[in-house]
C-alpha cells in the first residue's frame, strides 16, 4: 500500500478551513483515480507532549507507489493538489509512505 499523510497546522480561520475542506475539498480528493480510502481526523489533535500544532489530519490510501503518482499525476489529482495548496498553513507537511503489513 502507499499512503499520502497530509498535516495541516492550524489555519488562521479554523471555520473557514472546515468549510472550506467539506465542501471543495473532500470532493476533489474523493476523484482520485484508485483511491482506496481517504480519511480525515481532526481536532483537538493532541500528543503524549501536549497540544500539537495540526488542526487537521488526512490519511488517502493507494495499492502502491506507482498507483498513488499516477493518481497524483491525473487531471483529478492536480486539481486536489492545487486545493490542498490553499488549505495548507505554514507548518503543514505532506508525507509519503510505502506501507508493509506485518
Amino acid at each position: 500500500m502507499a499512503r499520502p499523510l497530509v498535516l495541516y497546522a492550524t489555519p488562521t480561520d479554523p471555520a473557514a478551513f472546515d468549510q472550506h475542506y467539506a465542501d471543495i475539498h473532500i470532493p476533489l480528493a474523493k476523484k482520485l483515480p484508485s483511491l482506496q480510502n481517504f480519511d480525515i481526523s481532526t481536532g483537538p489533535i493532541n500528543s503524549p507532549a501536549g497540544p500539537s500544532a495540526f488542526h487537521a489530519i488526512a490519511t488517502l490510501t493507494f495499492a502502491d507507489m506507482p498507483t498513488l503518482l499516477a493518481a497524483l499525476s491525473s487531471p483529478e489529482g492536480k486539481a486536489a493538489a492545487a486545493d490542498a495548496q490553499t488549505l495548507m498553513a505554514p507548518g503543514s507537511q505532506l508525507l509519503f509512505f510505502d506501507t508493509k503489513e506485518v
